[in-house]
């Protein structure tokens, strides 16, 4: 009797990016790097995300014809947390500050960051040994029951927490005690030393915590409806997987999630170890190096929307360009170029899709004009969120808040002065409203490249745009077909230009941004001038992202290298999601106050030791059971734990002078399965 074989278990990724929401069903069996059994796209439905991830996973299942009872992992990426920092949106939070001066908030720009969220200071803090000075919460209790009604959540940074998180700790239970809102401490998320920087950091995070916590409880009720039993895990900047209760708590570690799968999927996709990798989606583009089969890590921390963070990633260079980038136009020019990005609008196509003549019948009426109009082709929607995330408006946002419905409205009728059109614009930073408007994905329809969305749309809003005034008083462009291919040449000229400027900026050139500039313009124009310049990449390009086979096609000559477009390129985050492993890491540091004491901070206690040894010793045990515990919280049951200490000693007279240790546990392995 032949004994029956083990059905090989599948795995479920799902990314959530900016305009869709892609979602793959994989195999480990069919071969070394398993098999793509279906994939499928839907729209991202920000107002509601089941509903993208549902049409994306349902579409899937049909394809695949597959048993969710046959599904062992849900694996997550997304770029919502990405492009939020990259468009400046997210919660209104109160920033507590405790030891810190005024000053502080100009450093590593905390204060640009913070914009109009309101912050606390407190007398308080540690200095570089864990020792405390008087904490006084006064001011923040008293602020608290303001606060509470204005916020969505807070975020907690005290001087040298990093070495003793006690008064972040008090800071924490009083907020949670008297108010029940998320609360954010910075040791929490970094253990290194910068404060502003550290605050930053949390500040972010505490912002991101309602957008990445209504997609996990999308993502676990469409799967609870579907009788989906697997454990959820979600992708984090570095490429590692954490669960989804993890990454509720830090979603500031999901900046760059999308981007990261992106890179693990690029690798298991064409097994290239040495690639520059390029993945362009609706809002941005995100270019990193792979390195013998591995992303490059920032060991400064990632960088996104200007913003310098204390977040572990892969070292991603984040620009704002995409298929849904903003087309605009250079001011005051005689011959004016066309300007992508770095703010994503609804594409006219998309909006036409979905609201139909609501849409078109303005951009008639706008046609019909005699003269073209300062805001043609523009039109503002609400986007659907829960009205508690629009509290702390001011009058003037209340105001034309109220106005901005769920169908479309044109601007020039909405807005009546410059001043209204800055008020709008905070409110698209609040996530509160989207602007339709001419886009790539515009010139892409109506050159016929692209037909998934309304053409007529399309074409309507490339009309409006290719009558627009040159600085001789002419036409930019001749038609809308003429209009669009220069859009689209465009994108790929700057394609080509981000991707060098990555390239410039990882060997370390300066002015990488000019250099790429003027090497692609030149390439551009076919005029190398009295000094003949040329570059070519070491390695190819690999192209990611449903639009790349048609804005990278040119890119090859541009790079000089090859371009590789892989077969499921427009799946590649959902793919590399569901093919990682759980990574965590806890440090410890060990400090001598004064001779002969040595002090271990580790987690959120701080410990004295008569001997060097004994606290070293003390310290390992730590991590190990720091890094243990934070892997079984990441969603694994099986992992191995590497530990390495660095020491910083002297020699004074010839005799050894312990100053400082930093021991650190590395924890990895494969995610839990549902049995």
């Amino acid at each position: 009797m032949t004994a029956k074989l083990k059905p090989s278990p599948l795995f479920l990724g799902i990314d959530t990016g900016g305009t869709y929401t892609d979602a793959v069903l994989w195999s480990e069996a069919g071969g070394p790097g398993g098999k793509v059994l279906a994939k499928a796209k839907a729209l991202t439905t920000r107002h509601d995300l089941a509903v993208g991830i549902s049409g994306a996973v349902d579409a899937v299942l049909q394809k695949a014809g597959t048993d969710p009872a046959a599904i062992k992992l849900v694996s997550m990426s997304t770029t919502l947390a990405t492009n939020a920092l990259v468009e400046g949106q997210g919660g209104r939070v109160a920033l507590v500050m405790i030891g810190f001066a005024e000053g502080d908030l100009a450093r590593d720009g905390l204060k640009a960051a913070l914009g109009t969220d309101p912050v606390v200071f407190g007398a308080g803090g540690h200095d570089v040994h864990g020792n405390a000075a008087k904490l006084d919460l006064s001011g923040l209790e008293a602020a608290l029951p303001e606060l509470e009604k204005s916020v969505s959540g807070f975020a907690v940074c005290a001087y040298f927490a990093t070495r003793n998180p006690a008064h972040e700790l008090a800071a924490r239970d009083l907020i949670r005690d008297r108010t029940g809102l998320p609360v954010t401490a910075s040791h929490e998320l970094s253990a290194k030393l910068g404060g502003p920087r550290r605050a930053l950091t949390t500040l972010l995070n505490a912002r991101l915590i309602s957008m990445i916590d209504r997609l996990v409880a999308a993502t676990e009720g469409f799967l609870a409806a579907r009788n989906i039993a697997a454990p959820l895990m979600v992708v984090r900047g570095d490429g590692a997987l954490v669960s989804a209760a993890f990454a509720r708590q830090r979603p500031i570690e999901t900046i760059l999630s999308g981007p990261a799968a992106s890179l693990v999927g690029a690798r298991h996709m064409t097994g290239l170890d040495n690639a520059v990798v390029s993945d362009i989606g609706g809002t941005t583009t995100d270019v990193a190096v792979l390195d013998k089969g591995r992303p490059r890590l920032d060991p400064e921390g990632a960088t996104v929307g200007g913003f310098r963070t204390m977040v572990e990633a892969v070292a991603m260079r984040t620009f704002g360009l995409g298929g849904d980038s903003e087309v605009a136009l250079e001011d005051g020019a005689l011959s004016p170029k066309i300007l992508l990005g770095p703010r994503r609008l609804v594409p006219l196509a998309l909006a036409g899709m979905v609201h139909g003549d609501a849409v078109t019948s303005e951009l008639e009426r706008q046609l019909r004009a005699p003269n073209p109009g300062r805001m043609d082709g523009r039109l503002a929607v609400r986007t659907g969120v829960p009205e508690r995330l629009a509290a702390g408006l001011t009058g003037a946002e209340a105001k034309l808040y109220e106005l901005i419905g769920a169908v479309p409205q044109a601007l020039d009728r909405l807005l009546t002065s410059n001043a209204q059109n800055a008020t709008l614009n905070r409110l698209v930073s609040r996530g509160l409203v989207h602007v339709a408007g001419f886009t790539p994905s515009d010139a892409a329809h109506v050159l016929g490249r692209q037909a998934n969305w309304d053409p007529a749309a399309a074409r309507l809003g490339a009309e409006l745009f290719a009558r627009r005034r040159d600085g001789r008083g002419q036409f930019i462009a001749a038609s809308p077909e003429a209009i669009s291919e220069r859009v689209l040449t465009t994108l790929t000229r700057l394609s080509a230009e981000v991707i060098l400027e990555t390239a410039f900026a990882e060997d370390g050139l300066d002015g990488a941004a000019t250099v790429a500039h003027a090497l692609v313009q030149r390439a551009v124009d076919a005029h190398p001038g009295i000094a003949r310049l040329s570059v070519a990449l070491d390695r190819p390009v690999i192209g990611l992202g449903a639009s790349a086979p048609l804005h990278y096609a040119g890119l090859a000559e541009l790079v000089g290298n090859d371009c590789v477009v892989p077969e499921d390129t427009d799946v590649a985050n959902a793919l590399g999601a569901v093919v990682g492993q759980v990574r965590v890491s806890a440090e410890a540091r060990v400090s001598q106050p004064k001779e002969g004491l040595f002090r271990v901070a580790s987690g959120e206690s701080v410990r004295d030791f008569n001997d060097e040894a004994a606290a070293i010793a003390a310290a390992e045990r730590d991590v190990r059971a720091i890094a243990a515990g934070r892997a079984k919280d990441a969603g694994t049951d099986s992992a191995e734990i590497e530990i390495a200490s660095e020491f910083r000693v002297s020699t004074v007279e010839g005799q050894r002078m312990f100053i400082e240790a930093h021991v650190v546990a590395v924890a990895s392995g494969r995610p839990r399965m549902a049995v």
